[in-house]
């Protein structure tokens, strides 16, 4: 993994993630220094030993490198102490600068076509990075480059020792190498195999109630088998691959190691070596493989944050972060919609075409037509969910790009078709999951959905939990507590999909209050239904079929109820065509 990339708007983001650890890396580079140095502690012992203290058989010289060796060695492993902990800082750090960021990633990538299928992938990602730092993989590397220093020390010894010694460093790089060309397919496969399980794992737990009530575990299952099968087996063949090589490693170090002894105890008989140069030489050569042996070892580990680091640079550069932008004043005036044509992610077709409209300040807009007419898909514009192909949604003028999400957020409140609740509480739901949400804000947006009476009954009240997704709470409950939450903070545009899609009576005409109180307080409010019911507190009503507005204006020169043709039949509404205002 490169420690640094060209900066450029898209990926600054995550060049600052990487320069941020800029110093510890440093401080890995001098305490691997100090490491390798103190390495030779053991070797140049040995060969005091063999060649001063037995040939003078001096106790004294004996303690006094003992003691000297002891100290080394503390040294050395204070050192490695220190240096793992580094190392453990520095990946934590990494993950708290880039997890804000992948996180919100994550949240918009169902509505980018370029990362839909991706689903949590970008944080097993990240978790593969900092999992892989934190453990002892990189110790190889950073030792790696030492490597011709102890080369150099063995020739110094013996050119012949120093010859052995290189031509095992050649073999290890030769398997090395190997390893990197016969692991790279399986490990790309085995991430793309376990993306897809993931994807089905997750589909299945959402969708658990429909897959036990029609009988659809075991076909899923099977479908999970063979994805399943194909994940072993990528892990299987790189398992194979990187545990044979490593086993060879482990021998030509070991044979080399034997060598190098081999050849010591034929100089000393040549009189061309002393006896401590045997196992110097030995122990030198071994440290000199050792950094390739552990890369190879860990070498699955590696290419795996290898890749995932590269998936998540090419994530930040296609979708960069939003550049800062000027504070807007709070809109306050007027909402308009000029000739929107929209296209969902990953699709190629137009499903909302030339979509123009204008609201002012205490207007409610009812949005109606049959199924597949666009209606939802316009409503997720209006809010800032899908970008328009073409035209432009304004609040007071600006276009909804000009705000930053967050900001945004705080004037714009939504009810969507398919109402998602997220574990907590009560409390923190209507509040959006505000640090420090406002008690009467909160109350205040209960009441106005007239959910707060309910509420209130709970054995814990405001703070019930829900579970996840609001699995504690009815159908009818969790509409109505996701309209309250839609209500939070007296935004200026509110949207309502199919809001009374679970409501009852009491239900509905609450939300009919709600419709009015935001219209009331000067606020802007549009409701897409199906039933008439849902549009009782709106003037305006806008008409569409195929994915265009057929007629736009007062509700009550829209709307036409067709008597009925029989006593028991349910009237349905029909809709004049009107001139656009």
């Amino acid at each position: 993994m490169r420690s640094s990339v060209a900066q450029t708007p898209s990926n600054s983001g995550f060049v600052a993630a990487v320069s941020g650890c800029r110093g510890a890396f440093l401080g890995l580079l001098l305490f691997s220094a100090l490491i390798n140095l103190l390495y030779l502690t053991g070797s140049f012992y040995m060969l005091q030993v063999y060649d001063r203290v037995i040939p003078s058989r001096s106790v004294p010289t004996l303690v006094a490198l003992s003691l000297l060796a002891a100290v080394l060695f503390a040294g050395q492993a204070a050192l490695d102490f220190f240096r793992s902990r580094i190392l453990t800082r520095m990946a934590r750090s990494l993950d708290e600068r880039l997890s804000p960021r992948v996180f919100a990633l994550v949240a918009q990538l169902p509505l980018n076509p370029k990362g839909k299928s991706l689903g949590l992938q970008p944080l097993r990602d990240l978790d593969q990075v900092r999992n892989f730092l934190a453990g002892s993989g990189p110790f190889g590397f950073f030792d790696l480059p030492w490597m011709p220093f102890y080369l150099a020390i063995c020739f110094l010894f013996h050119p012949l020792i120093g010859i052995a010694a290189l031509v095992g460093a050649l073999v290890l790089v030769i398997l090395t190498i190997c390893t990197e060309v016969f692991t790279r397919r399986p490990i790309q496969a085995a991430s793309q195999h376990g993306a897809v399980r993931n994807n089905l794992a997750e589909a299945s737990r959402r969708n658990a109630e429909v897959i036990a009530a029609m009988g659809m575990t075991g076909r899923l299952g099977t479908s999970w088998g063979e994805i399943n099968q194909k994940h072993l087996d990528a892990h299987e063949r790189t398992s194979d691959v990187a545990g044979g090589l490593g086993g060879l490693s482990k021998v030509a170090r070991m044979a080399v190691q034997s060598g190098v002894l081999g050849i010591g105890a034929y100089l000393v008989i040549q009189g061309e070596a002393s006896a401590g140069v045997i196992i110097a030489g030995s122990i030198l050569s071994a440290r000199a493989l050792a950094p390739v042996e552990q890369v190879i070892a860990h070498w699955k580990g590696f290419a795996g944050a290898r890749q995932s680091w590269a998936r998540l640079r090419a994530l930040f550069v296609a979708l960069p972060e939003q550049a800062q932008t000027l504070p807007l004043r709070k809109p306050a005036a007027t909402f308009s919609v000029e000739e929107v044509s929209l296209v969902p992610p990953g699709a190629q077709s137009f499903v909302v075409n030339g979509v123009s409209f204008s609201l002012k300040t205490g207007s409610a807009l009812g949005i109606v037509g049959p199924s597949a007419s666009g209606k939802s898909s316009l409503a997720r514009a209006l809010v800032g969910v899908w970008q328009p192909a073409r035209g432009s949604v304004r609040l007071d003028g600006a276009t909804l790009d000009q705000w930053s999400p967050d900001t945004l957020g705080l004037h714009i409140g939504y009810l969507p078709q398919d109402i998602e609740l997220f574990e907590g509480t009560i409390r923190q739901n209507i509040a959006r999951f505000e640090v420090e949400p406002d008690p009467e804000a909160i109350i205040g947006a209960a009441e106005q959905a007239g959910v707060h009476d309910l509420i209130v009954r709970l054995p814990q009240g405001y703070d019930t939990r829900i579970g996840e997704g609001g699995i504690a709470l009815s159908g009818g409950q969790r509409q109505r507590i996701a309209l309250a939450r839609a209500l939070y903070g007296n935004p200026f545009l509110v949207v309502l999909d199919e809001p009374n899609s679970n409501l009852d009576g009491e239900g509905e005409q609450a939300l009919t209050q709600a419709i009015a109180n935001v219209r009331a307080r000067g606020g802007i409010a549009i409701v897409i239904a199906h039933r008439p019911s849902a549009l009782a507190a709106v003037d305006l009503v806008l008409v569409m079929a195929n994915g265009e507005a057929k007629a736009f204006g007062p509700r009550d020169e829209i709307m036409r109820i067709k008597p009925a043709p029989r006593p028991v039949a349910v009237s349905q509404p029909t809709f004049a065509k009107a001139g656009t205002a």
